[in-house]
């Protein structure tokens, strides 16, 4: 058999599996953010994933910045994920809940009363944001005051909280694609003077509060997190990844978390800027246990990175939103359905419930 298909220790979660659905935002909350039965569809169609990890959630109102995606802030949102952990283990699955803040990635459009976004430091980002109703220029953030960080380390302890009364499997903090942790952690949007800036000790600070505070409520083996090191969406850039992103890993190491999610850089990566030469193969060394990686791959590519030692899972992003039965279809060299690119993000069942299962 496969690696692939071999059986993992994850933490306290025992997976099947080494096939894991990688997270997806799919706009598909409705009213005040709250996750809908037909999301609750979507994730139990996929349950044969290894793991699931849902698509990131914000832990305040002031963290979105993209139109329906779903919270875990308030008792609704707890109990439309009921839903979707109540379907997905009902087929024998596993899931954990993907923990975010967009910080300076959002618009006022957004935030209470059509405030400024919040960030680590007020640079403003390049690119624009679709609000709803139009495309917008990212606007520049308001920098957090000191006296304010504890509050968003209160946020997600709140967040991480509701997600096991939710009834998740785990939590996956959101430390990637240039969102809030990532701004602290990066040189490139941190430019504070005092104990959150400047060295990369004091910029992994709020990273490794945020993953302290989620394993005082879950323990350390039900506690992952995800990285993006080489990446450059969301106009991120660091002096030297390498450094940043191999401290933040022995750092959490020693918490001995339940996994590392580290994701690889691709091709089209690299042509919009991506630093190569930094990503889960280089950085192995650095982190002890359980380490995820996603990133394009195909079923061979995810067993050479297994068979090679610098992956002990694999996350599939887009081929597990066209394909409800990834696992089987990989392992049987089954033909993969071809996945609608302009449904992604839009409403409603088509290209989200109706891709079927191979007969």
């Amino acid at each position: 058999m496969s690696s692939l298909f071999s059986s993992l220790q994850v933490g306290a979660v025992s997976l099947p599996n080494r096939v894991l659905m990688a997270p997806l935002t799919r706009c598909r909350a409705e009213g005040a953010n709250v996750p809908t039965d037909l999301m609750a569809e979507y994730y139990g169609q996929r349950a044969s994933a290894g793991l699931i990890i849902s698509e990131a959630t914000t832990v305040s109102p002031r963290g979105h910045g993209y139109p329906n995606t779903p919270g875990i802030y308030t008792a609704e949102h707890v109990a439309g994920w009921k839903k979707v952990t109540t379907a997905v283990h009902a087929k024998g699955g596993r899931i954990f809940l993907q923990l975010w803040h967009v910080g300076r990635v959002s618009h006022p459009a957004f935030q209470l009363n059509g405030e400024l976004p919040v960030a680590p430091s007020a640079i403003q980002p390049k690119g624009q944001v679709w609000t709803g109703k139009e495309m917008a220029d990212y606007v520049t953030p308001r920098a957090l005051a000191l006296e304010e960080i504890p509050g968003i380390v209160a946020e997600y302890v709140k967040g991480a909280r509701l997600a096991k009364e939710a009834g998740f499997d785990g939590v996956e903090i959101h430390n990637a694609n240039g969102y809030l942790l990532d701004q602290f952690l990066r040189s490139g949007t941190n430019t504070r003077t005092d104990g959150y800036g400047g060295s990369v000790a004091a910029r992994a600070r709020l990273t490794l509060e945020v993953t302290n505070a989620c394993i005082s409520i879950w323990g350390s083996d039900r506690v992952g997190i995800r990285l993006s090191p080489g990446g450059v969406f969301n106009d991120m850039t660091d002096a030297n990844p390498t450094e940043t992103f191999g401290y933040l890993l022995r750092e959490l190491s020693k918490l001995e978390i339940a996994y590392a999610h580290v994701t690889r850089v691709t091709a089209q990566d690299i042509a919009h800027g991506a630093v190569s030469g930094v990503g889960p193969k280089e950085l192995r060394k650095d982190f002890k246990g359980v380490l995820i990686t996603a990133g394009g791959f195909d079923r061979a590519q995810g067993e050479q990175a297994i068979a090679e030692g610098w992956a002990d899972a694999i996350a599939y992003g887009v081929p597990f939103l066209s394909n409800p039965d990834l696992p089987r279809r990989l392992e049987e060299n089954l033909v993969l359905n071809t996945p609608d690119e302009s449904t992604f993000y839009a409403s409603g069942a088509k290209g989200y419930t109706d891709y079927p299962a191979a007969k």
